[in-house]
């Protein structure tokens, strides 16, 4: 590293407020910047994705001394206690802070472009680990419907394991303005067709409801449903909707 870095040591600094509202969706919303965290996605990210990062956050110099920053990337130290402020998975490895990209509003009265997947999926966790399946699966296109967590929010970076910058993110619409769109509509149900035996679509939108509560009942989607020994009652919507895209996958590569 040849560049000095920039010092922070008070959390009144207008950047390091900014940076630590962050990690509340509020602040993702309100100011449009996200921190990735994470000893393997951090460099992979800097590596594979440097037009998405502005600054490297980190408390010990010496951890960065042998980066070579992409331009553009600004070094930036922060006291040890503003930096475990910001660290919240615990990791002690430097930051990225990056610019939330624009999500533009999806038209559901056009027909779906490849597989789509509408997702309302409340728990930023839940939501990072459909993202993950999302992009080994072949999903064109994200939607996240009104009420899903955000896709920057810290926790779903965690899990989604740097999906976010592979995949098109758009915003969705409400519940009922999905009864409306056009083009194939499915959603994973216990009750539904066996999708092992299903013929997928090249073009389709998958709904994935959310935790606890599923697809309204209203909603004119055929239902699929992923077979099991009936040893449980259901499986988790990340992990039903996995195999849904697994299985989808499969059939298309096939």
């Amino acid at each position: 590293m040849t560049r000095p870095p920039l010092l922070i040591e008070s959390p009144q600094n207008p950047q390091f407020k900014l940076w630590e509202s962050a990690l509340e969706s509020r602040g993702l919303k309100k100011n449009g910047k996200f921190l990735l965290a994470g000893l393997k996605t951090v460099p992979e990210a800097l590596r594979h994705h440097p037009e998405r990062f502005e600054r490297v956050l980190f408390s010990d110099p010496a951890q960065i001394s042998s980066w070579r920053l992409p331009p553009g990337v600004e070094p930036v130290q922060l006291a040890p206690a503003l930096f475990r402020m910001l660290d919240v998975s615990g990791t002690g490895f430097p930051l990225l802070v990056g610019a939330v990209p624009k999500m533009p509003a999806i038209d559901l009265s056009q027909p779906p472009q490849g597989l789509e997947l509408l997702c309302a999926l409340g728990d930023p966790s839940n939501l990072g680990a459909l993202l993950r399946s999302a992009a080994a699966f072949g999903v064109s296109r994200i939607v996240l419907l009104e009420g899903a967590a955000h896709p920057f929010h810290p926790k779903c970076l965690r899990a989604a394991s740097n999906a976010q910058f592979t995949l098109t993110l758009l915003r969705g619409p409400r519940w009922t303005a999905v009864n409306e769109a056009a083009g194939p509509l499915y959603a994973l149900d216990g009750g539904g067709e066996d999708l092992t035996r299903f013929d997928w679509p090249a073009d389709m939108r998958l709904i994935l409801g959310e935790e606890g509560q599923g697809v309204p009942a209203d909603c004119p989607a055929m239902r699929l449903s992923v077979p099991t020994t009936g040893a449980v009652e259901s499986l988790n919507a990340t992990v039903a909707v996995s195999v849904a895209l697994f299985a989808r996958y499969a059939a298309v590569k096939g």
